[in-house]
């Protein structure tokens, strides 16, 4: 037996385990439990019915694909292999060109050069690509006029008039996919910048108006829509609303919406925005009889809960005791002072 060449040690091993469950099997068999389960045990002996020899069935395909998967494996030559043949790990690099498809393999392990003569190797790869692309320009534009020619509308050729309007509208669609492209490339470096700041002024009402009067429709009321909103958006005086009473069909109950709103306008005091209503102004629906009332119960309120700010409390349910010294963080711990006594 040998660990290096690990040779034998499956052998030494069966053997081992052999022995071991012999062991156990006889330690079982002279324990007293033996008796309570041998009628469980039934040790069944096949015996042979007749003297004919009956050995595993293997079809001849599959003894054939085993027999040429081991040749195979056999005559293939691994990594693994090479890198024990040359050396080891360590000492064998790979070759990562050995795949390449080429027209002569002695190319295989040749060095390409990048830089060559102080030129760069690849704008000399092809010296004419150029003349190429345009002759592929000028196939593509041939064959693009011959389906331009070729395009039928209901049944009827185009006319010189819709040819020219299709070309138009292509050019339009082309531009446009290309402005797409360049914006969806550079969208997450470009920022976000205010329409105010924009000097190219892209979006604007007199363009809106242009382009819409192209497509012959009226843009003024897109206009006047637009104009609102940014007025809205910059702060805007609120406007009176339309009362109730104007509205068609008023009858006797229109009427008496509009005494309503009139004695509301009428209680009401103007007031500029920067000034606010004192606390103690009696709002309709507050529940005092006048200012005084109010001010009294204000004054009530504010000394009913007088002592509960004073003790920062939340509220009447704050019973809070706060512990000032947590004995675990002042147990056994020295203050400033002398240091005589630890």
């Amino acid at each position: 037996m040998s660990t290096l060449t690990e040779e034998g040690v499956i052998s030494v091993k069966n053997a081992a385990c052999e022995r071991l469950l012999n062991q156990r099997v006889e330690l079982k068999m002279k324990s007293k439990k033996i008796n309570d389960c041998l009628n469980r045990f039934h040790v069944a002996m096949p015996k042979p019915r007749d003297q004919k020899e009956r050995p595993p069935c293997i079809p001849q395909a599959v003894l054939e694909a085993k027999a040429k998967q081991a040749a195979e494996k056999e005559m293939r030559t691994t990594e693994k292999d090479l890198e024990n043949e040359n050396g080891g790990a360590g000492v064998y690099s790979a070759s990562l060109k050995k795949n390449y498809i080429l027209a002569n393999d002695e190319w295989k392990e040749d060095i390409m050069p990048e830089i060559l003569d102080g030129h760069n190797v690849f704008d000399y790869v092809d010296p004419d690509i150029l003349d190429r692309l345009e002759e592929l320009k000028r196939e593509e534009g041939i064959r693009q006029a011959e389906l331009d020619d070729d395009v039928e509308m209901g049944g009827m050729e185009l006319i010189p008039e819709e040819q020219e309007t299709l070309a138009e509208i292509r050019e339009k669609k082309s531009l446009l996919i290309q402005q797409h492209r360049i914006k969806k490339s550079t969208a997450e470096s470009r920022p976000t910048v205010p329409r105010k700041f924009d000097k190219d002024r892209e979006f604007t009402t007199k363009r809106m108006g242009r382009q819409l009067s192209e497509l012959g429709i009226d843009p003024s009321m897109a206009i006047n829509r637009a104009r609102s909103r940014s007025l809205s958006r910059r702060g805007r005086k609120r406007e009176r609303s339309v009362d109730k009473g104007d509205s068609k069909g008023g009858g006797v109950m229109d009427m008496d919406v509009d005494t309503l709103n009139k004695k509301l306008r009428l209680m009401s005091r103007p007031r500029s925005r920067s000034r606010s209503r004192p606390p103690t102004d009696v709002v309709p629906g507050d529940g005092f009889k006048d200012s005084d009332q109010k001010s009294k119960a204000l004054d009530k309120a504010w000394k009913s809960v007088k002592n509960r700010n004073k003790n920062a409390r939340r509220g009447d349910a704050d019973r809070v005791t706060p512990n000032l010294k947590p004995k675990h963080l002042f147990s056994g711990k020295r203050s400033n002072g002398k240091t005589q006594r630890r």
